[in-house]
């Protein structure tokens, strides 16, 4: 990892420029972006139909379940299946990097500090 211990700022604005900390802010964005311009976008079409499109969101498909109401519960199962591919990403994508560099982190702070707390504060019982 390339940070300059040198430079002024905490260890966490040291850590924001490396490498490793821009490639797991891209791997996020790389997912949070689109997906939350989809789901915005499923929604805003939800919305839309149902303002003027009553005629086809009135549609029965069987019974007193009509269009709507199956696109209204289609945003929940969506919500939740967005949340599942997120949790998939983040321990497929980000948690190992993340927790390489928390680990870098706390190293250099502890090296920076000279304690074991990493600069951390202290507890109020510990005084």
């Amino acid at each position: 990892m390339s940070v300059d211990k040198g430079a002024s700022g905490t260890v966490y604005e040291r850590f924001q420029g490396s490498t490793e900390f821009q490639e797991l802010r891209r791997r996020f964005r790389r997912f949070a972006f689109p997906m939350t311009a989809a789901f915005l976008s499923w929604y805003l079409l939800y919305v839309v139909m149902s303002g003027w499109a009553r005629g086809f969101m009135g549609t029965e498909l069987f019974g007193a379940v009509n269009v709507a109401l199956v696109f209204g519960l289609l945003q929940f199962l969506s919500t939740f299946v967005i949340a599942w591919l997120y949790s998939r990403h983040a321990a497929r994508s980000l948690d190992p990097l993340a927790d390489k560099i928390r680990g870098q982190v706390l190293s250099d702070g502890t090296a920076a500090t000279g304690s074991d707390d990493a600069g951390e504060p202290e507890a109020e019982g510990a005084r």
